[in-house]
């Protein structure tokens, strides 16, 4: 038996989605169906009374900057907490193959085109460097369950996952789901111009969620392996062109404005995928534009504006 960890979560119902679209056999836990994973007696709990085989875990306190900025120590202590607990968890029930999922932002500043072995060849990103941390500590603490006692954890790092279910707000989502919201809203009250944070110069690269949640469901049966590994195309796309991509899509006809008073981040991230395409026999599928389509035809159809 599968155990999803933050099933209901934006990235946790994609992979529920897939699983019971492969009629595989699954049970989806969150802090919303009564376990909350920053405890470590309910998470003991949940895990002792389903006792999985597997674990996909997709769950996580995360927003965009904004979001992270206002609250560095609860986005600092829930991550850790839970990362933890589900360690301890895993390791405590005996579990096969715990998947893990890590930002991409876990890879230094500096790096343009992020590849595993450059991992560790620098500073996080300021902007990102309290959620980046703490998933990258949950790589740390899956090598030493695995030195110690055996775990076998398969850690899958993966860009920025937009579609459909995503947050839509400019503080808790990341930019691509803040900016169709700003663009529907701009064209619904008949506006001249949207604002995009930023100077729109920053480079990245977007996951759809379905692809995000197939990389997840491979990691169930793929070849072992405790080094990190990318799930990536190398390709990537500025901030304005994505803008430009989201305006088109809405039917925006205002202007495009940038607040430079505003952090634009990390200015380059995209994610070398080739060691992923081999482990995982699969690399992403979905194009940008397909993406951002299907992602605004559920914004609007499910009134989330």
């Amino acid at each position: 038996m599968i155990l999803v960890l933050g099933a209901t979560g934006f990235v946790g119902n994609h992979v529920c989605q897939l699983l019971e679209d492969r009629g595989l056999d699954f049970v989806g836990v969150s802090k919303s169906t009564g376990v909350n994973l920053e405890d470590e007696a309910e998470t003991l709990q949940a895990f002792q009374q389903h006792k999985p085989a597997k674990v996909i875990n997709c769950a996580s306190y995360v927003g965009g900057i904004a979001f992270v900025r206002k609250q560095p120590v609860a986005v600092f202590e829930k991550n850790m907490r839970m990362a933890l607990n589900i360690l301890k968890a895993s390791d405590a029930v005996g579990v096969k193959r715990l998947v893990n999922p890590i930002s991409n932002c876990a890879y230094p500043a500096q790096a343009n085109l992020f590849r595993e072995e450059e991992f560790w060849d620098g500073p996080l990103h300021e902007t990102v460097l309290v959620y980046g941390f703490a998933r990258k500590a949950s790589w740390v603490g899956s090598w030493a369950y695995a030195q110690e006692r055996g775990l076998d954890t398969i850690n899958l790092i993966l860009s920025n996952m937009y579609g459909p279910g995503d947050h839509f707000d400019e503080e808790r989502s990341h930019a691509l789901g803040a900016l169709i919201q700003k663009f529907y809203h701009a064209k619904q009250n008949n506006r001249d111009t949207v604002t995009v944070w930023g100077t729109g110069s920053p480079v990245r690269e977007w996951l759809y969620a379905r692809d995000g949640a197939e990389a997840l469901v491979r990691g169930l049966d793929c070849a072992a392996t405790i080094d990190p590994v990318n799930v990536g195309v190398a390709s990537g796309v500025s901030i304005a062109d994505l803008a430009v991509l989201i305006k088109d899509e809405i039917g925006f006809e205002g202007d495009i404005e940038f607040d430079t008073s505003k952090p634009d981040g990390a200015p380059y991230k995209t994610v070398e995928g080739s060691k992923g395409a081999k482990l995982l026999g699969w690399k992403p599928e979905t194009t940008l534009e397909n993406g951002i389509r299907e992602t605004v035809r559920w914004y609007i159809e499910n009134g989330v504006g």
